[in-house]
């Protein structure tokens, strides 16, 4: 009896520690849309209800309307995103995303492999990693992501972010009382509204630019994974002020679509057709705003429609939360209020 109270004890005791610690996450852990929304609201999404996954670094986040493709298209999307990306851990969201949505189509963005080129990126990491739940998939994109001494500057992910207490605000506390079905609404789509004016880039580059090794070799995993699991594979370029290194890149990966049989396409040669104009639609160089990313939003839309069978999801009770989704956004249209939302944490 009295070893039985011990153990009672000992459970108790276990159980008091994880509710403690799964607290204190909520609350104190970086809920930043950077990267660590986009993977941590993922988990209560509606089991394979993700038709399309954008996976890439903030490009997708900042352009791929998940709102506009829903309200206009029937597109059930996700942004599955963080800021600059690199593809050894788009190769690891692509398995995380796997465990438990279904899509039928992914589209990477390749911003990222284009314009970094180390082999370890650093600046963004933590965006990129604390969002995913502790797996072997999220052991192996660890490795992959850091030097061996510097593993443990992120791993465990309270090391990053266990003395936050003294910088809270009130968006952690907003988020540690949200419930399931709010967050659901999120979608990884986050809406800028700053307008910075630019001229027209030159985009029409013929040279080729040779990828970095591990940049190719997870480029070529990405398209494995996707054929060996039925998963249609569509390599873009986002619209945004492109220059000569990053269109060499580019160029490259448009050779190894061929070879690999990828559909890919540079959306900065379509800059008239679907009207974007580099005064008005433009976050910064490298991402758009909100007007911006409609209309790059509308003709992908128009695009992923004739190229794919994408089912219209609209007033499928399963998919409810996309009109959710769309309401919240017109809701941050209407206020303007993204700046304050978006640079939270």
């Amino acid at each position: 009896m009295k070893g039985s109270s011990k153990y009672i004890k000992f459970i108790a005791l276990v159980l008091a520690l994880v509710v403690t610690f799964l607290f204190a996450d909520r609350l104190l852990s970086f809920k930043t849309i950077h990267g660590i929304r986009q993977a941590r609201d993922l988990y209560v999404q509606p089991r394979d209800t993700i038709d399309v996954a954008f996976l890439g670094s903030s490009h997708v986040h900042y352009d791929m309307n998940t709102a506009y493709l829903w309200e206009n298209f029937g597109i059930a999307s996700y942004d599955y995103s963080a800021a600059e990306q690199p593809l050894w851990i788009t190769y690891y969201y692509l398995q995380e995303l796997c465990k438990y949505q279904s899509p039928g189509l992914v589209v990477l963005d390749l911003y990222s492999p284009a314009s970094f080129h180390d082999e370890y990126q650093y600046y963004y990491l933590t965006d990129n990693l604390n969002g995913v739940r502790f797996s072997k998939t999220k052991l192996e994109m660890i490795m992959a992501s850091a030097e061996p001494d510097r593993i443990w500057d992120f791993f465990p992910s309270f090391v990053t972010w266990h003395l936050r207490y003294k910088e809270l605000n009130k968006y952690d506390l907003e988020y540690l009382f949200m419930s399931k079905k709010e967050r659901q609404a999120f979608k990884g789509f986050t809406p800028h509204f700053r307008n910075t004016y630019y001229e027209v880039p030159y985009y029409d580059f013929e040279h080729v630019t040779v990828l970095p090794p591990k940049t190719e070799e997870y480029l070529l995993k990405i398209i494995d994974y996707c054929k060996d699991n039925g998963i249609e594979l569509y390599l873009v370029v986002n619209p945004y002020y492109i220059d000569s290194p990053e269109a060499g890149c580019y160029n490259r990966i448009k050779e190894i679509a061929a070879e690999q049989g990828v559909r890919y396409e540079n959306f900065n040669h379509w800059y008239d057709t679907m009207g974007l104009d580099f005064a008005t639609d433009l976050n910064d160089a490298s991402h758009l705003n909100y007007e911006g990313s409609c209309k790059y939003s509308d003709f992908l839309g128009q695009v992923i429609k004739s190229l794919y069978d994408i089912p219209d999801r609209r007033g499928d009770e399963r998919y409810e939360s996309w009109d959710r989704h769309a309401a919240y956004i017109r809701g941050q249209v209407e206020r303007q209020d993204s700046e304050d939302v978006n640079e939270n944490n």
